[in-house]
């Protein structure tokens, strides 16, 4: 195990956090914050005109006050360490990130094993736009529309063998474009990881855009996890590799601090991150503070994976 002081983020990343919430939350108060116009990125758009970002897609587990988080908030204010560790460093450090071309291994215990480029690894008629909620284990949360495929499709196309009870996921090592991995912030390459019966799950998704647009360099680019259940660093981005697997996979959280982030990091508001509560959240551009849902307001869908678990020891 590794110390654990060594992979603790700073204070200062915190402190500034709480001030931009409440900056935020008070310009929205007094109406500052605009909705996205209209957006026309189609697919095979990949490449495309850039217009003005549009909250596009089918809402999957919304209450009724949800509303889409600000595309200003949703691509600047990001978790991505290998762009640092800071909220506003990735918008900056991953400008000039090369996304083309990308290759996508696909291997492990599977029956059909490939190397793809992210133009053949898509099918235009199973991208889909979808707006999910997303509870951060820090303490805030957004409101995202996404464009991406359905992870069941390309766990279908891989053939998992009778053996596979995991899928392992693996984000780029390049120290040279990703200045944050010449750290020690985290063990490198990044990694995370799912049951099988998780990644199989209809609300996992594969995404390649974010409100109409292609995704951002600092969001993800070009290909990343959405699991909109589970703490948001679940959610691996720069995806190079997934590989089907006997054994959880260690993921990179987990080995960092291992009795603070789980394998499973379900949203759970009984079970508390041990420096802060999990029971209340502040989305981006509100004042006030929530309460947080069991599964982030989808037990409904994903609670039948977890029955009979004791959810505070599979935390």
């Amino acid at each position: 195990m590794r110390n654990h002081a060594k992979f603790e983020p700073p204070s200062s990343e915190i402190t500034p956090e709480q001030r931009y919430l409440d900056r935020r939350a008070f310009i929205a108060v007094a109406g500052a914050i605009g909705a996205g116009a209209v957006t026309g990125l189609g697919f095979p758009g990949i490449a495309g005109a850039q217009q003005e970002p549009q909250a596009v897609g089918k809402p999957y587990g919304l209450q009724p006050d949800d509303k889409p988080t600000p595309w200003e908030d949703v691509t600047t204010y990001n978790n991505f360490y290998e762009f640092g560790t800071g909220k506003g460093d990735p918008v900056g450090a991953a400008k000039d990130f090369k996304t083309k071309p990308w290759t996508v291994r696909v291997d492990g215990l599977v029956n059909k094993p490939a190397d793809y480029q992210l133009e053949d690894f898509l099918k235009p008629s199973a991208v889909e736009d979808r707006i999910y909620r997303h509870r951060c284990v820090e303490g805030w949360s957004m409101v995202i529309p996404w464009r991406g495929i359905p992870l069941a499709d390309v766990i279908k196309r891989a053939d998992p063998t009778a053996k596979a009870k995991f899928v392992e996921f693996t984000t780029l090592m390049d120290p040279r474009q990703m200045p944050g991995e010449r750290t020690g912030v985290l063990p490198w390459p990044y990694t995370e990881g799912l049951r099988l019966d998780e990644a199989q799950h209809p609300l996992a998704l594969l995404a390649v855009g974010v409100y109409g647009r292609v995704l951002p360099n600092q969001n993800g680019a070009p290909l990343r996890l959405v699991v909109p259940w589970k703490y948001g660093f679940k959610s691996i981005k720069s995806i190079v590799r997934i590989k089907f697997t006997d054994s959880q996979p260690k993921t990179a959280w987990n080995q960092a601090a291992a009795n603070e982030y789980g394998f499973y990091s379900n949203v759970n508001p009984t079970v508390d991150h041990p420096r802060w509560s999990q029971a209340t959240e502040r989305r981006i551009g509100e004042f006030f503070k929530r309460k947080t849902l069991m599964f982030n307001g989808y037990a409904d869908q994903v609670g039948s994976m977890y029955a009979g678990m004791d959810l505070r020891k599979n935390y």
